[in-house]
């Protein structure tokens, strides 16, 4: 998926720089198409957090625009607020309140009217309809997660920002809020998260950006990023370890195992010509014998480690 004409989301030209100097983000240019799951991948202190809360409106920027839905964020700070969900990194609930209560305090804030069938809605939706008289205190981190994104929603908003939705979280939780994300997009709420899961990404976002040191260094479609940065892997089984290449296969992108019983060749995958036929060839007339190979697809966290290293 591309970004649309008219994104539900611009971020243009923007920085932001602390009072002793240290620059967190570096002319950031992004812009979110409505409906779209965007996934924000980088390294702890890329500044991840620092662009959320910029947008979001908790932290200001130092220079840039902002705009949502057409809104500018300094301008019509009210506005853009409201049609913004926001589920932050920090579990942040008062301990003593209930599950009910907590969702239905978050919608008032934004000036919304008492909705009882709509918090019922969302608490369902979310699988918290049997905690809603429960206290905060007593839930589980999953249950407590559950409740950000409730009361994230409460509001009503066409966007919402998951700023690292899963962590803590256990791996069927995961996948159940994988689901809930999905099913969010199909009633129409923009989504952009934050993980540090690389496997979170490839499951459930349409573009992925790369951050590293407050700039963006891609940001591209995931199947088209795949397609494009992604190598495949021919692994074969070796009948006899190798302790090193033979000086004849220099040539090619080899390395061995750590045991060296497994050879392995990395190629282009969108090449016709990938040199498999010759490099086979060449190790039969080597005497190079093997008892099975396979190949393997790049993932998307060879990729991003990649990306890393070059940046």
């Amino acid at each position: 998926m591309v970004a649309a004409v008219n994104p539900i989301l611009s971020v243009s030209d923007l920085d932001k720089i602390y009072s002793g100097g240290f620059q967190a983000l570096k002319n950031i240019n992004l812009t979110i198409a409505p409906g779209e799951i965007f996934a924000l991948l980088g390294p702890n202190g890329a500044g991840k957090t620092t662009l959320i809360s910029i947008i979001c409106g908790i932290t200001n920027a130092s220079s840039g625009r902002i705009t949502v839905a057409g809104y500018d964020s300094v301008k019509d700070s009210r506005a853009t607020r409201s049609l913004i969900g926001l589920v932050p990194q920090e579990l942040t609930t008062d301990a003593f309140e209930t599950v009910w209560d907590t969702v239905r305090f978050s919608r008032g804030l934004f000036g919304k009217p008492n909705d009882p069938a709509y918090i019922e809605k969302i608490l369902k939706d979310l699988s918290l309809w049997d905690k809603r008289k429960s206290k905060m205190m007593t839930l589980s981190g999953g249950m407590k997660r559950r409740v950000m994104i409730a009361k994230a929603l409460s509001h009503e908003p066409t966007v919402l920002f998951l700023d690292e939705p899963t962590a803590g979280v256990d791996v069927e939780l995961r996948r159940n809020m994988w689901q809930q994300v999905h099913a969010l997009r199909a009633a129409g709420v923009t989504i952009i998260l934050t993980t540090h899961y690389i496997d979170e990404a490839e499951e459930m976002a349409d573009r992925i950006g790369v951050i590293n040191h407050g700039e963006i260094i891609l940001v591209e479609d995931k199947s088209t990023l795949m397609k494009k940065l992604g190598t495949k892997e021919l692994i074969l089984d070796l009948r006899a370890p190798l302790t090193t290449i033979p000086n004849g296969l220099t040539d090619y992108a080899l390395r061995t195992a750590s045991d060296g019983a497994q050879l392995i060749y990395s190629y282009d995958s969108t090449r016709e010509d990938n040199g498999i036929s010759e490099l086979l060839n060449k190790l039969q007339a080597m005497n190079i014998t093997y008892k099975d190979l396979n190949t393997k697809q790049s993932s998307l966290e060879d990729i991003f480690v990649q990306l890393l290293r070059t940046a």
